[in-house]
């Protein structure tokens, strides 16, 4: 390659990396606060009192409530006991606790796990897209002939392989 696109690469690949950097902080962030979801790390609990139909039935109280993985423990006396609260079939009101993380750690990860049906699902594609030019351009930034362009090659086959592996264990 000239001169000229390897200067237009470092400096692409220079502010872009700036740029992503904010993007990154906030992935980085609401990455590793995904990774204990399935605890009660940094969640607040909060009372809930809800008015439902009357009568819904234990197999359909947790879509009702909006509550994925829902189990209902016992019945008694038109009463409905599930794990943090109760729903009376007569009046139709829930009573319950949910725990939720902070406003701003549950808005970022929404970011991190959006979807095509996502108002801003467009970011998700261009931080995908920026991420591997930012990957791809690295390699202009040392001429191929050098130690470190080489040594820099073998810690990228590092990291292919060590995704692999880590994808089948």
């Amino acid at each position: 390659m000239g001169r000229k696109s390897e200067k237009l690469f470092r400096v692409v690949h220079r502010y872009l990396g700036f740029f992503l950097a904010g993007i990154m902080i906030v992935y980085a962030i609401s990455g590793i606060v995904l990774t204990f979801r399935n605890t009660d790390y940094l969640k607040n609990e909060i009372q809930v009192n809800k008015t439902l139909e009357i009568d819904i039935s234990a197999e359909n109280l947790g879509k009702a409530l909006g509550m994925g993985r829902f189990n209902v423990d016992k019945e008694e006396g038109g009463i409905l006991y599930f794990q943090g609260g109760t729903y009376n079939k007569k009046t139709g009101v829930a009573d319950y606790t949910v725990k939720q993380l902070p406003v701003l750690l549950e808005n970022m990860n929404k970011i991190h796990k959006m979807h095509s049906g996502h108002p801003l699902f467009w970011l998700g594609i261009f931080f995908g897209v920026a991420l591997l030019f930012f990957a791809v351009s690295a390699f202009w930034m040392f001429k191929p002939t050098t130690s470190v362009f080489k040594k820099g090659l073998y810690f990228t086959v590092g990291g292919i392989v060590l995704t692999v592996v880590l994808l089948f264990v």
